[in-house]
C-alpha cells in the first residue's frame, strides 16, 4: 500500500511522491541457545594441521530463521509449537553423541565404542559446525515440506531461510537458503 509522507494527521500539505513500500517478506526465529544442553563431541579428522581433529565437544546450540510471503490467519510466519519433530531429532542427533563423519579413518573404532554401550555414535556425511548447519536446514526443510503435503501446514508459505549452528558465543556456522 501506498502512504504519502506528508499526509499525516488531518492538516492537508504540499503533495509529495507516494512511497512505495514494495514487497515483503516476514520472518521469525527460533533458537535452542547453548544452554539447552545438545552436549555433542566430534572431530575433524581432516583437520590434521589443528587440534580440530581430535575428539572435542560443545553444547550446540541452533538458530533457524523462518520466512514467508504472507501471515497464516494468526498473523504467525511458524507455528513454534510444530517444532517437536525437530527438537526430538536435535537430541537424537546431537544430545550426548559422539558424531563422526562416514569416511572418518576411525569409525570403526568409534562403532567398537557404541557396541560396548559405551558411545551413542551418530554418522553423518560430513562433521562440523558448517555441515551441521546445513544437516538442520534440510531436515526443518523436509519436516515443513511434509506437514504442507499432508495438509498439516498452518502456513503453506513458510520455509526455512537459514540455520545457525553455535559451538559457544565466539564461533557460530550458517548455511542459509540462496
Amino acid at each position: 500500500r501506498k502512504m504519502s509522507i506528508f499526509n499525516w494527521g488531518k492538516k492537508k500539505v504540499k503533495k509529495a511522491p507516494a512511497i512505495d513500500f514494495g514487497k515483503g517478506k516476514f520472518l521469525s526465529t527460533k533458537t535452542y541457545g547453548n544452554d539447552r544442553g545438545f552436549s555433542c563431541c566430534f572431530r575433524q579428522w581432516r583437520a590434521k594441521h589443528s587440534h580440530c581433529s581430535l575428539l572435542h565437544g560443545y553444547s550446540l546450540g541452533f538458530k533457524l530463521v523462518f520466512e514467508c510471503d504472507s501471515l497464516d490467519e494468526r498473523n504467525w510466519v511458524m507455528d513454534f509449537g510444530g517444532l517437536k519433530e525437530l527438537k526430538d531429532w536435535l537430541e537424537d542427533h546431537f544430545d550426548h553423541t559422539i558424531v563422526v563423519s562416514k569416511d572418518d579413518p576411525e569409525i570403526g573404532q568409534f562403532r567398537a565404542l557404541e557396541k560396548r554401550g559405551l558411545a551413542k555414535v551418530k554418522v553423518f556425511d560430513n562433521v562440523g559446525s558448517e555441515k551441521f548447519a546445513e544437516e538442520v536446514f534440510k531436515q526443518m526443510t523436509i519436516i515443513i515440506e511434509r506437514s504442507k503435503h499432508l495438509k498439516k501446514a498452518l502456513n503453506p508459505t513458510v520455509r526455512v531461510k537459514s540455520v545457525e549452528v553455535f559451538e559457544h558465543d565466539a564461533n557460530s556456522a550458517i548455511y542459509e537458503r540462496q
